[in-house]
């Protein structure tokens, strides 16, 4: 066992950095869609609303995008697997399967794939747990 880590995880990338991502993508998907590009006022004085609001220029979609390039290629293809096997493309025993069906996949558009899936947090949780790793320090905000 390595670092709290149970027996049965698999995948190279650490739990750490998959708890890391939920939670980024968790912040990433709370955004609304923006509906004043240019509001033109005080921040303060619209009770700094827009910091909910999707952005071209968006902190948190960069930090979580930022986060994914910075992982190994490794690493990526198994956030892509892990990914899969919570949306439930199989289970932890088709865990060489899917890893290999993402590592054939794998390309430059990585990031782009994976913001785009909207439940990604949820099927990141979803993998944690079918490999014994809690996820609850995610859903909490704890690190």
């Amino acid at each position: 066992m390595r670092n709290g880590a149970s027996d049965d995880w698999k995948p190279g990338i650490s739990p750490e950095k998959v708890r890391y991502l939920i939670l980024k993508g968790r912040e990433f998907n709370a955004k609304d869609v923006l509906t004043e590009p240019d509001p033109g006022s005080n921040p303060m004085d619209d009770d700094m609303i827009e910091i909910l609001e999707e952005h071209p220029d968006d902190v948190v979609e960069k930090e979580l995008a930022s986060a994914i390039w910075a992982l190994n290629e490794d690493e990526q293809i198994d956030l892509v697997a892990l990914a899969w096997l919570g949306r439930g493309d199989g289970d932890t025993s088709d865990w060489d399967d899917l890893r290999h069906q993402a590592a054939e996949a794998h390309n430059n558009r990585t990031v782009a794939y994976l913001l785009g899936l909207p439940l990604l947090p949820d099927y990141l949780e979803d993998a944690l747990d079918q490999f014994g790793e809690s996820s609850a320090a995610a859903m909490e905000g704890k690190l």
